[in-house]
């Protein structure tokens, strides 16, 4: 994808996000960031040739195999986008608060195993892995290790564009069951809590009961998978808060509302056998 569409949705006279250019030489250096716009979401970014590729993780990334993690294709980014943290301004593409949330490097791995191990691979089998849509990788990062694969999805939803890819966790020691990415709310380089990234004015905005007024989200596709998690997170919270107002009914209270309920059923049973004397 090279820079062209990156530099296209951005106005770097408003935005502290970095211009940057392709890169001659490229490191092996991975990056997660946590981008809290109009909603939360995951940035993946793999370090080659001179760039970063970009996906969109709109739940982040997971150590727990089972998951299966839904990833967007996005623009490729600047590597001195690498280490970029801060706030973009509201009218910008992606107006919102970023954390580095991880960082390390990273390493294409063949098809090929070896003792129950995936063997590395060269750069070059890297590009064709991403050109068939399959690409294996290992991640030594600072919260992330392992074997990873994303793999392209072949079937198309109505409205996508194709660039809907799955992020999955391989077998291995680094494995989690259950992870829990809200674990980790503080940045890597800095930290600070998204909150602290965000500055106390930020902050008030993001927490308050309003609607986030940051703006729509330009990508559909994201805008539509990062809302359906929102849904199902609230529905969870509601869930969860029915099963705790359940719990914590008083007993008295229960056992007071039989005793009513009885005395009431006797009260009528009484009236009843009344009326059948008379009649």
């Amino acid at each position: 994808m090279a820079l062209e569409e990156y530099q296209r949705k951005r106005r770097f006279s408003e935005t502290p996000e970095p211009e940057g250019k392709v890169e001659s030489k490229s490191t092996h250096r991975f990056v997660v960031q946590k981008h809290r716009a109009s909603h939360l979401h995951y940035d993946f970014r793999l370090e080659l040739d001179g760039v970063l590729k970009s996906w969109a993780v709109p739940r982040g990334p997971s150590l727990d195999p089972a998951d299966k993690r839904l990833a967007m294709e996005v623009e490729d980014h600047p590597v001195s986008y690498f280490d970029f943290e801060g706030n973009i301004p509201q009218g910008n593409y992606g107006a919102g608060s970023v954390m580095v949330w991880d960082v390390g490097t990273w390493q294409p791995l063949s098809s090929v195993q070896v003792e129950g191990k995936y063997v590395p691979a060269s750069d070059e089998e890297a590009r064709a892995m991403l050109a068939k849509g399959d690409l294996k990788f290992r991640l030594k990062g600072k919260r992330l290790n392992g074997d990873f694969a994303l793999v392209k999805m072949k079937g198309r939803r109505p409205g996508s564009k194709g660039n809907e890819w799955l992020m999955i966790k391989k077998h291995d020691q680094h494995e989690v069951e259950d992870y829990n990415i809200d674990h980790y709310d503080s940045s890597v380089l800095s930290k600070r809590s998204m909150d602290e990234i965000a500055g106390d004015e930020g902050s008030r905005e993001w927490n308050s009961s309003r609607p986030a007024s940051r703006g729509k989200l330009k990508a559909a596709w994201l805008a539509d998978a990062v809302a359906k998690f929102d849904q199902q997170k609230a529905a969870q919270r509601a869930d969860g808060g029915k099963k705790s107002a359940k719990k914590s009914a008083p007993a008295k209270a229960v056992g007071k509302k039989t005793t009513e309920t009885h005395k009431t059923a006797s009260r009528s049973s009484s009236k009843e056998k009344k009326t059948l004397k008379r009649a």
